[in-house]
């Protein structure tokens, strides 16, 4: 049986013929059907039954088997019992891992019984859950899949506006380039309670449209509510480095080093900004021996590169770091 004849409508009756009476291999069955056509309602209403036929050993079989093969279904089975908070972020998760299929297309999603029962912070969480694997969705066609998801983004955000919820939703638009939606929840979270989540929010999106200005304005506002905030004062000073203010940069990490002195990314930026600014062999050292302990390459290989244009160091120490970034 294809997964197109399923979503044309053949019936439960015909998928558990089709799986021997297995409703784990029919949940799965089904689960391919939705993956093929995500809006039709066949796959969906042939759960149900199943779910009403055989929920107690569905139930006890799908605790034991949370791949993906089953997931889709498990989030819909989570809608059917109203618990849309474990709906969503079942189907966070699955979005993450497929984000190449419109699985926010699901029926029940844009139902306004779910819409109108998920919980901000849930859904919030199911966002993030969708960035879980860094996928590329500034495009085209990704805007399009992830299309309900910005309407349930809309709708519970009005209904329930926790601002750091708000700020945690913005991060899926952002990163589909709709920086229309992330500004309008971060006005709509500003308008309950000025939050640092939401100025970072708003700095991370201007960030991304490479307005440098706007963004550390944000982040400065960000510090003034959360002073403390050692990884604020990194977000800045990495800010002003690529604004090209060295010296900025290197100040604002000994203001955050005051907070977390051992702090590796800190103390890798500092080493490096000072470097570029000065051109000391003593920071370029100090940069090369804590760059290894940096998990984000992309950044470790950009501290390098700053810390090389820096003047008059010595060539084999230079080659010596850009070894460190594998180049």
């Amino acid at each position: 049986m294809s997964e197109r004849s399923v979503a044309a409508g053949v019936g439960l009756a015909g998928v558990m013929a089709h799986c021997g009476g297995n409703p784990v291999a029919a949940v799965a069955l089904l689960v391919g059907a939705m993956a093929s056509a995500p809006a039709a309602p066949e796959p969906y209403a042939a759960l149900a039954e199943l779910w009403r036929d055989r929920r107690p050993e569905l139930k006890e079989r799908l605790e034991r088997d949370s791949s993906l093969r089953t997931m889709p279904a498990r989030a819909y089975f989570f809608f059917l019992d109203g618990e849309t908070d474990d709906a969503v972020m079942a189907l966070g998760s699955v979005t993450g891992v497929r984000p190449d299929v419109a699985w926010g297309a699901a029926p029940w999603f844009g139902d306004a019984r779910f819409l109108g029962a998920v919980s901000a912070e849930a859904l919030a969480e199911a966002c993030l859950r969708t960035l879980d694997h860094g996928p590329d969705l500034d495009t085209d066609a990704m805007r399009e899949r992830f299309a309900p998801w910005f309407h349930a983004v809309d709708v519970v955000s009005e209904r329930h506006p926790v601002p750091e919820a708000l700020a945690a939703m913005a991060r899926l638009p952002r990163a589909c380039g709709r920086h229309d939606l992330a500004f309008a929840l971060c006005d709509r979270a500003d308008a309950v309670e000025r939050v640092m989540w939401t100025a970072v929010a708003r700095a991370a999106t201007w960030r991304a449209m490479g307005d440098l200005d706007r963004a550390a304005a944000a982040f400065e506002s960000a510090l003034a509510l959360d002073s403390a905030n050692w990884s604020l004062h990194l977000d800045l000073a990495d800010v002003r480095a690529e604004q090209g203010d060295f010296a900025a940069a290197a100040a604002l990490v000994e203001r955050g080093l005051e907070h977390a002195p051992h702090e590796i990314s800190l103390r890798a930026a500092g080493a490096a900004y000072r470097t570029r600014l000065s051109g000391s062999s003593d920071d370029l050292r100090t940069l090369i021996a804590l760059a290894p302990e940096l998990a984000n390459t992309a950044y470790r290989h950009l501290l390098i590169d700053y810390a090389c244009a820096g003047p008059e160091l010595p060539p084999p120490l230079v080659a010596k770091a850009r070894r460190g970034r594998g180049s």
